[in-house]
């Protein structure tokens, strides 16, 4: 019996009352997986390969097909022969090679690049390229370390320098033990050993770098390093320094890090006291929930960086001289990565598919495709097969189409390969599902009948089941390797011993699958808002679905918020308690099928709570919290507010704000301030309620620190200087002191409180001063400002452009030129020009309008381009200048025109009055003539001629127009239109239908017409005289029944005086004719109605009868005399 999986369904099929030895007959249903299948790579071992030196190397390589596949390998693209080397064996019924080196061979010689190929009748599959290299664990280089003497103060680099190992090493420093670091004294990326300043406890002789290869575990170490401190006791006094970067060097730098690497960013500063390093992102936020901190803040961490974390980072360090910072231009790069990678695909003969390979990286990769390994531009031609870029299209496949492709997507960065088999199966493919009796199965199923006695099996039509595609086994089973739809029906099993035969059967039915062809998706929703989940199914039309929706795995609460509808659960107001996984399960009596999404409810913060004051200073405090709930949507910053409840209680300033990630803050204060604080958290949704205030904190008066940012001076009016400035602390007062710039003048001062502007009347227009504001308060004053210069008030402009030209282009487009005017005579900031045109003719054939169109020329430009202009017009234009005021006066009008320009198409053209040879065209004038029009262009050709039967129909013409000045032509309009009926069917109605000789010749055949009915129904009144009814009568023969209409023959008629019943009449003689003697009284003559019929041989067949009250005709009996039109068609 074939190898089969373990699922199997036992029913009983062939049962006899009286033959005991069938009562344990039974049906198996069980899966199937015998069918040919190309082969495909389900293990082996990584692209870098790096292996122990002092143990076997195992390459791992294992694949699955049908029949088993077969494995080779390459070594540095070319065949590695195995059987040649003692050293290298395969494994059995595997590709995995294993190397030993335990006999003294080393791991080096083995070094290199292996591929991997599975192969049978159906294809070959590839592994990647796998690159074996042994680690290395490297001694340090013998170097003659000099002991380090430095003053206490100042900053130190211990360079350890590690050698180069395969992995690297992992570094780390010690002395007598473990070196414990700090913000002062850490470790770099690379290894070394940085002091930001020095202390007398740095002293040692036995600073030792380690390097520890995890690979080999063995750790290796450099020299011991020497350092001595020299303290101020010995030299000068210890001097603050701000801060210095020891690393990285210069104010920016580079790095390019990979997709979905981590991002490792680094700044380590000398300056004493120790500066705090903090980062940014220029124009942007660190990403929350993947950025950390490590190394005291000196190392930014971002894991599974992405392109979107491209930009430039700044690292601030900082003390209390000053600060400096470094930014780091980060460019993320990306090897390939699959969008949608290959999948296999199983077809029958004469079916199409695709294949698709879509990868993206950056720079974007390359896609190459192999079929069975092989380069596909060499490989063996398939006519099924199409390569498009990164799709493979096959059409109409044969079985011989079978093979493996491989889809190669690199990049300079790196590789992806995948391996994707087309398999042609011989038959149809089969079905994905299918019952039996109620029992469901997917793949191929046995019908098993026992025992051996078995001598056949009928199919669903009853006959011998014969054919490749039914397998006898010898115990009784058969199988049915592909199900399809035409495989439904009933088989039956027949078995026959010594003592009979019995036979039973069983019913096949074979089902579509239920699917869920749109399933629900990850929703993110805000509370109070409403969701919907899809899932919309497809099924077996016989079947009859149940939909079940889930949450969590549990039912749905019993909540009216919750509409369960056809295809979609909607969920209404959501709540947080609506968080959670939603399942839609479709069952049907025979399979059943799921999906899920997840929904996240997400809603603005919770406020920050335990708000703690801590490190309290003269202008310093550090302030704690603790984050509120995120509820789903991470916080992305906190912004501290403060209240001075000395000065201005109740009111809540803002202070600073941190990332998301922090949860302290060192806050700088002012003097003489009654402070409270509050945090608010900030995420995505929004703004959370603000926490609770924190407790106060009065700082000590003293003269102010700072003096207040962004001094301006702008003047409102020509003769005012407006001074205004951002305050720098509550309960300061603000010496305001200003004077012209350039002239020997002295300063004006004023003192002013509680105010951020300041107004200075009377100065001249737009004159240029020198500003400073100073804080004070009782205890004196701030340091001395820095001065910034401001202007006073503008006024327009005095003087108007002169020496205005225009140069025309072409009928659309000129240039304008102009003289700048004097900068003093501005009298502001000079804004730029403005070019004001106006159209100012009246042609006769054309009204145009007035319209002005206005160009403005930033900065001091003296020339400018204006486009749009229409052709064939007169214009006036002038310029002025323009200050933050306005605009000054306007230059003299300067004329110009422009020439003709080629008109646009006609406004319409119409097709009218069409005879036989002629058609009239009406249309109108352009819209738009740019030009005096010369004439116009009438171009015209037949579009197109119908012939039926012969006979010529009407032609249909296809006209171009378009109007034309002496410049050219414009835009052509077309109009199709079609003449009448052709000349000569026109003539045939004029020579026939309108002559007075075929008017006479119709009117004749009418009064004859007319004649002939008369006569027909004077003689049909008198029917019961007919000659012929009295040979009828006196033939009379009882035995022969009436003729019908239907049959064509003579029925029953009465005479119109007595209605007696008429005898039967003879039939008619078997030759179906009509003797000339026996029917001279026949309607035949007279050609009545269509109910006279006549045979092939002219013998007349029908039916007459007469009643006085009838009329003469009925229905379709009655006879026309025809129309002229219609003897002209008959004519014709």
């Amino acid at each position: 019996r074939r190898r089969s999986s373990a699922f199997s369904k036992i029913l009983q099929i062939c049962l006899a009352d009286y033959l005991k030895i069938l009562l344990n007959s039974s049906l198996f249903l069980i899966f199937h997986n015998q069918v040919s299948q190309p082969p495909t790579i389900t293990q082996q071992s990584p692209k870098d390969y790096i292996v122990d030196p002092r143990e076997n190397i195992v390459i791992q390589c294992e694949a699955k097909g049908k029949p088993p596949p077969s494995f080779s390998w390459t070594r540095n693209g070319t065949h590695f022969d195995i059987d040649k080397d003692a050293q290298v064996t395969m494994k059995p019924n595997s590709g995995t090679l294993v190397v030993n080196i335990m006999n003294g061979v080393k791991a080096e010689a083995y070094e290199g690049v292996y591929q991997c190929t599975a192969r049978n009748e159906r294809g070959a599959a590839i592994s990647n390229n796998i690159v074996i290299r042994p680690s290395r664990s490297p001694l340090w280089t013998k170097e003659k370390l000099e002991p380090n003497h430095v003053r206490e103060g100042d900053s130190l680099v211990l360079n350890c320098r590690p050698p180069v190992g395969l992995p690297p090493p992992i570094i780390f420093w010690m002395d007598n033990g473990e070196l414990p670091q700090s913000e002062r004294v850490s470790q770099g990326l690379n290894g070394d050993l940085y002091f930001s300043n020095v202390q007398p406890e740095d002293t040692r002789e036995d600073y030792i770098c380690y390097a520890r290869f995890n690979h080999t575990q063995t750790i290796q170490q450099k020299q011991p390093i020497s350092v001595k401190v020299f303290s101020s006791r010995y030299s000068k006094p210890v001097t603050e320094r701000p801060p210095v970067l020891l690393t990285p060097t210069g104010s920016t730098s580079n790095k390019v890090e990979l997709r979905g690497n981590v991002l490792l960013l680094e700044c380590i500063a000398a300056g004493l006291p120790t500066p705090v390093i903090r980062w940014i992102k220029e124009g942007g936020e660190l990403p929350a929930n993947r950025t950390f901190f490590e190394n005291f803040k000196k190392t930014l961490k971002i894991i599974d960086v992405s392109e979107a974390d491209s930009g430039n980072y700044k690292c601030i360090a900082r003390n209390i001289l000053g600060s400096t910072h470094h930014v780091i231009s980060v460019t993320v790069k990306a090897s390939p990565y699959w969008i949608t990678a290959p999948r296999n695909l199983v077809l029958s003969p004469g079916e199409d598919g695709t294949l698709i390979c879509r990868a993206n990286g950056n720079p974007k990769p390359s896609i190459s495709w192999l079929t069975n390994g092989v380069p596909i531009a060499i490989a063996p031609e398939d006519p099924s097969r199409r390569v498009d870029g990164d799709t493979i299209i096959f059409s109409a496949v044969q079985e011989r189409s079978s093979a493996v492709y491989q889809c190669n997507a690199s990049n300079e960065y790196g590789y992806l390969l995948a391996n994707a088999f087309v398999n042609v199966l011989g038959k149809k493919k089969m079905l994905v599902f299918f019952s039996l009796l109620g029992y469901s199965l997917v793949s191929y199923y046995y019908m098993d009948c026992l025992p051996k006695h078995l001598l056949r099996f009928k199919g669903v039509k009853g006959s011998i089941l014969r054919g490749n595609e039914y397998v006898f086994h010898d115990n009784g089973t058969l199988e049915i390797p592909v199900a399809q739809k035409d495989s439904t029906g009933t088989y039956t099993c027949v078995a026959r011993n010594k003592l009979g035969k019995t036979q039973n059967e069983v019913q096949l039915e074979v089902k579509d699958p239920t699917m869920i062809i749109k399933q629900p998706e990850y929703k993110v929703i805000q509370r109070s808002a409403q969701v919907s989940f899809e899932c919309v199914i497809k099924h077996d039309p016989t079947l009859i679905p149940t939909v079940i929706w889930l949450k969590d795995n549990n039912e749905l609460p019993d909540d009216e918020r919750f509409l369960v509808g056809k295809e979609n659960l909607t969920i209404m107001n959501v709540t947080d308690k609506d968080d959670g996984t939603y399942t839609c399960i479709v069952n049907t009596t025979l399979d059943s099928v799921s999906a899920s999404a997840v929904l996240t409810v997400v809603a603005r913060p919770n406020p920050p709570l335990d708000l703690e004051l801590t490190g309290q200073l003269e202008r310093s405090i550090e302030l704690s919290w603790v984050p509120g709930e995120e509820n789903n949507s991470p916080i992305t910053n906190f912004v501290i507010e403060y209240e001075d409840g000395l000065h201005e209680p109740g009111v809540w300033h803002y202070q600073t704000e941190v990332p998301g990630s922090q949860t302290t803050v060192q806050l700088k204060l002012s003097p003489y301030v009654n402070y409270s604080f509050r945090v608010i958290a900030v995420n995505e949704i929004g703004r959370s309620q603000p926490s609770e205030p924190s407790e106060q904190y009065l700082t000590k008066s003293a003269n102010p620190d700072e003096n207040p940012s962004n001094v301006q001076g702008i003047g409102s009016e020509p003769d005012n200087l407006v001074i205004t400035w951002e305050s720098n602390g509550p309960g300061l007062q603000y010496k305001v002191s200003w004077r012209q710039k350039d002239v020997d003048d002295e300063w004006t001062s004023v003192v002013v409180a509680n105010v951020s502007k300041y107004i200075v009347s009377g100065t001249p227009t737009f004159v240029p001063y020198e500003i400073k504001v100073q804080a004070l308060n009782d205890l004196g004053y701030a340091p001395e400002p820095s001065e910034v210069i401001g202007h006073s008030g503008e006024d327009l402009p005095m003087v108007a452009p002169g020496n205005v030209q225009v140069h025309v282009i072409n009928s659309t487009l000129a240039k304008v030129h102009w003289d700048p005017v004097p900068l003093k005579s501005v009298r502001g900031h000079l804004q730029g020009y403005k070019v004001s045109t106006v159209k100012s003719l009246l042609f006769s054939f054309v009204k145009i309008d007035h319209s002005c169109k206005i160009l403005t020329f930033r900065g001091n430009k003296t020339f400018g381009m204006l486009p749009g202009l229409e052709p064939f017009s007169s214009y006036k234009l002038n310029v002025r200048v323009v200050n933050g005021k306005g605009e000054g006066p306007a230059s003299p009008d300067k004329m110009f025109k422009t020439p003709e320009g080629v008109p646009s198409s006609p406004s319409f053209l119409k097709i009218t009055n069409p005879t036989l040879d002629s058609l009239t065209l009406e249309w109108g004038s352009p819209t738009h003539p740019n030009g005096v029009l010369t004439s116009y262009i009438l171009k015209f050709q037949p579009s197109n001629s119908l012939i039926l039967k012969n006979l010529n129909y009407s032609t249909r013409y296809k006209f171009y127009f378009n109007a034309q000045t002496s410049v050219g032509s414009g835009s052509q309009i077309t109009e199709e239109a079609v003449t009448i009926m052709d000349e000569a069917m026109a003539s045939r109605q004029v020579d026939i239908a309108t002559q007075g000789w075929f008017i006479g010749l119709m009117c004749a055949v009418a009064l004859l017409i007319l004649i002939l009915l008369i006569v027909c129904f004077i003689r049909r009144n008198k029917g019961g005289k007919y000659p012929v009814k009295e040979k009828e009568d006196a033939h009379a023969d009882p035995e022969i029944q009436p003729m019908k209409e239907d049959d064509g023959t003579f029925g029953e008629y009465s005479d119109a005086e007595d209605h007696k019943p008429l005898k039967k009449g003879s039939r008619t003689p078997s030759d179906r004719t009509v003797k000339k003697e026996d029917s001279d009284d026949s309607l035949v003559d007279y050609g009545e109605g269509v109910n006279g019929q006549f045979n092939e041989d002219g013998s007349f067949i029908g039916q007459y009868s007469g009643k006085k009250e009838k009329e003469p005709a009925e229905g379709n009996e009655s006879s026309e005399a025809p129309s002229p039109v219609n003897a002209m068609n008959s004519f014709v």
